[in-house]
């Protein structure tokens, strides 16, 4: 089984973006969600994935991910999701021998921008950029399949 160990902490000013890369839009939404997981599908990039995890709070998961084609993922996304969708660019950061990823989101969520670090282990040691600021791991108002149905404008 596929584990994720993620880190989710809230982006203080906009000093990663001297680092970030050109960035990839997505469009995600929830093909399900129920109290043991979420199965989502993303759109972006050229690509489309099928995303099932479990819906436990914390910073380790169970996530299993499959590609599919763009406009399969696409099609799913207009036939298949309830709105809103969420809308973000991803970019990638390099700092201290981690890529973090800061979503910047848009839409519904728009000015909400979040900076997440996988780790192969749950005490993995890391260094904070100065650019990140409080962590939101155990928040779940934070995790995506959240923001579809309470979105950031309406906090």
């Amino acid at each position: 089984m596929a584990t994720e160990i993620e880190r989710k902490f809230l982006v203080r000013n906009d000093a990663w973006r001297n680092h970030a890369d050109e960035g990839i839009f997505y469009r995600q939404g929830y093909l399900a969600s129920a109290p043991g997981c979420s199965i989502r599908v993303r759109s972006g990039g050229g690509q489309g994935y099928l995303n099932l995890k479990s819906a436990t709070l914390g910073v380790t998961r169970k996530e299993y991910e499959y590609e599919v084609p763009e406009q399969e993922a696409n099609e799913m996304l207009d036939l298949f999701c309830e709105g809103p969708l969420i809308e973000k660019t991803r970019y990638n950061v390099e700092h201290a021998g981690h890529i973090w990823e800061v979503d910047v989101f848009a839409g519904d969520n728009d000015g909400l921008i979040v900076a997440e670090i996988e780790l192969d282990d749950a005490d993995e040691a890391f260094e904070l950029p100065d650019w990140a600021g409080e962590e939101v791991s155990h928040d779940p108002r934070y995790y995506n399949v959240c923001l579809v149905t309470h979105p950031f404008k309406d906090w």
